[in-house]
């Protein structure tokens, strides 16, 4: 697809390749197996540019699109999933300031974001509403220039680490409508953070909850109008979705070039088990679903740098599609190293355990039919 891309973009590519290779790749396995949250190595990645690739230039961001952002998620990826992954989440809580903030906001608070300073997650999930975000409990209630905030979330990335916490809370009882955005510092009184949550995959860096107990937080510190937040949240989804599914076609890569090697080096019944048919088909499936995923995927990051009116719907379906698509060659890598693919030692098992949770998070796949539909039956 290179043909597709200026210099400056193959450019911004060969960057994060390099990047991926020589800080995150050779730690991958460690970070795993030991569940380190790599903060130096994430920190070090802001000065790439890294941090804030869609955020505007006067406050230290990189001003690149929503295609740029998809180059470099698939290549951070290859050198280690989860931690590219919560790039993403950093980048998507820090465009959200910039772009429905107001300018003392960005002033306050992108600086330092863009640089990775403050390390920010984002809040939107809870106990009891996931699929159906709208439906979150989280209560802000206005008293004089604060809110008082009181629930708690769920899932959240970076929780317990990250010094800053764009939340969505509840300011009145009308649905979605009734949802507002808020920039809480993490040493804010009454922020408290759950335990690590032992899990499948993404053990490179935190999930906790995030509890909220009369946390007090000023007027100031509102992102936008009241009751605006859902909509400020599912135009965050958009392209969060296209940075998880880059995620998930940039370890799926690396799992198919690590079957590819093991195909040739491997050998059974008298000669290299890539000198078989049944294997060269499965590769063969492989290399074609993933460029099919590829193509789809920067056709809906273009989209959406365009505006495009469809641009929701190609997001949706490129989420589902690649991250389906990469869970299912990863698995067919870990098949081809047969019972070596089982050990952590060769790292596919990694990349199978990681991809798996792209099929739920930013929306699960089943929602992201639910999206695509809808708008097909819109009219």
């Amino acid at each position: 697809m290179s043909a597709l891309f200026s210099d400056e973009q193959l450019m911004i590519r060969d960057m994060a390749r390099k990047f991926a290779e020589e800080e995150l790749l050779p730690h991958s396995e460690e970070w795993d197996q030991t569940s380190h949250f790599p903060v130096d190595v994430i920190r070090s990645a802001a000065e790439l540019g890294f941090a804030s690739i869609y955020v505007k230039e006067d406050v230290g961001g990189a001003g690149l699109t929503r295609t740029d952002a998809v180059l470099i998620f698939e290549q951070l990826a290859y050198g280690d999933v989860s931690t590219a992954a919560f790039i993403s989440i950093h980048n998507m809580a820090s465009w959200m300031i910039d772009t429905f903030g107001s300018e003392a906001q960005r002033q306050e608070w992108l600086p330092k974001l863009t640089s990775m300073e403050l390390i920010a997650s984002y809040c939107l999930t809870e106990p009891g509403s996931g699929s159906d975000a709208a439906s979150l409990k989280t209560k802000a209630v206005r008293e004089g220039d604060e809110y008082v905030i009181t629930g708690s979330k769920q899932f959240i990335s970076g929780a317990g680490t990250s010094d800053v916490y764009v939340l969505m809370a509840r300011t009145s009882e009308d649905g979605a409508k009734g949802v507002s955005t808020f920039i809480i510092p993490k040493d804010t009184p009454g922020l408290s953070f759950g335990a690590n949550e032992r899990k499948m995959g993404w053990k490179s860096q935190p999930t906790r909850q995030v509890l909220l107990d009369g946390v007090r937080v000023p007027a100031a510190n509102r992102v936008g109008e009241e009751g605006h937040g859902f909509k400020f949240a599912m135009a965050g989804l958009d392209g969060g979705r296209l940075n998880i599914a880059a995620a998930a076609l940039g370890g799926a890569q690396l799992a198919l070039d690590k079957a590819l090697a093991y195909a040739k080096e491997r050998s059974q019944f008298g000669k290299a088990i890539a000198d078989f048919q049944a294997t060269q088909f499965k590769l063969a499936d492989m290399e074609t679903e993933l460029q099919a995923a590829r193509v789809m995927l920067y056709e809906a990051a273009g989209r959406l740098d365009r505006k495009d009116p469809a641009a929701t719907r190609w997001c949706a379906m490129a989420k589902r599609f690649v991250t389906d698509t990469a869970f299912k060659v990863a698995n067919d890598a870990l098949q081809i190293h047969g019972g070596y693919g089982y050990l952590s030692d060769y790292g596919v098992e990694r990349i199978v355990r990681d991809l798996r949770v792209h099929q739920i998070l930013e929306g699960t796949n089943e929602i992201m039919r639910v999206i695509i539909s809808r708008d097909m039956l819109k009219d």
